[in-house]
C-alpha cells in the first residue's frame, strides 16, 4: 500500500509538471505557483513576403550620360578621378514599387568630394529607366531611409568656408501619386564655435543657387 501511494503521488506530480510546460504555448506558464522558471523558445524565422523588388546593377555613369534631364554641365564633367574611378555613388532600394529597385545615384567633384548632383531612377517594365527626381545644386546628396528619399543639402553663409557649412536641410520625399512629394523637411544650424571658443556667426545668406533643394522631377 505505501509502495502503491507514492507511485501515484509520483504520477500526480509529474502530471501537474507537464501542465506547467505546456500551459498557453508560450514556452512559460501562465499560471503556477512562484518559483517557477520560464522555458526559453526560439521564434520561427520570418519568411520572405515576396513583395520586395529585386536589385537589379546598372551602370550609373551611362545612366547619366544618357539621360537629357541631367544639366550639361554635370554630363560633361563627369569623367575619372584616377584611373577608371568615377566620383559617382550608387544606393538601391524600395520606394516607388516598381518591379526592381529604385537607384539613387550622386554625382561629386573630383577637386573636394563635394556632392553637384542627386538623381533618382525608377526601373520601367522592359528594364529601362526614368528619371524620377533630380536635384542640382552645391553639396546635395540622396539617400534611402526606410522606403523614403532623403535629401540633405548643406547650406552655406556668405563667408563659409566650404568644410565649415552654417547648417544644412533635410528633406523627406515620398512616392505618390506618380511622383515624389515633400513629407518632410528638417533645418539644423550648426556651432559655430571652434576648440571651445565662440566666434562671431557669419551672416546666415544663402547664395541663391543653394537656397533650397531642387524641386523633385518626374515624368
Amino acid at each position: 500500500m505505501a509502495a502503491s501511494g507514492t507511485a501515484l503521488a509520483g504520477l500526480a506530480a509529474f502530471g501537474l509538471f507537464g501542465i506547467g510546460c505546456t500551459t498557453g504555448g508560450t514556452g512559460t506558464r501562465d499560471e503556477g505557483p512562484a518559483g517557477s522558471q520560464p522555458v526559453a523558445q526560439v521564434s520561427p524565422r520570418p519568411t520572405p513576403s515576396g513583395t520586395t523588388p529585386v536589385t537589379k546593377r546598372v551602370n550609373a555613369v551611362a545612366l547619366l550620360k544618357g539621360d537629357p534631364a541631367v544639366s550639361e554641365r554635370v554630363r560633361e564633367g563627369l569623367q575619372p578621378c584616377a584611373g577608371k574611378a568615377y566620383p559617382v555613388d550608387t544606393s538601391y532600394g524600395s520606394m516607388t514599387g516598381g518591379p526592381s529597385a529604385d537607384v539613387v545615384v550622386n554625382v561629386m567633384s573630383c577637386a573636394d568630394s563635394v556632392s553637384m548632383g542627386t538623381y533618382v531612377y525608377r526601373a520601367r517594365e522592359d528594364g529601362s529607366y526614368e528619371n524620377v527626381f533630380m536635384a542640382e545644386v552645391p553639396a546635395v546628396y540622396g539617400t534611402i531611409d526606410r522606403g523614403d528619399l532623403v535629401v540633405t543639402t548643406q547650406v552655406y553663409g556668405s563667408k563659409d568656408p566650404l568644410a565649415y557649412p552654417s547648417g544644412s536641410e533635410v528633406v523627406t520625399y515620398r512616392w505618390a501619386d506618380e511622383r515624389f512629394t515633400e513629407h518632410d523637411r528638417v533645418h539644423n544650424d550648426f556651432s559655430r564655435a571652434v576648440d571651445g571658443t565662440d566666434i562671431e556667426a557669419p551672416t546666415q545668406t544663402v547664395p541663391e543657387d543653394q537656397a533650397e533643394p531642387a524641386e523633385p522631377s518626374g515624368n
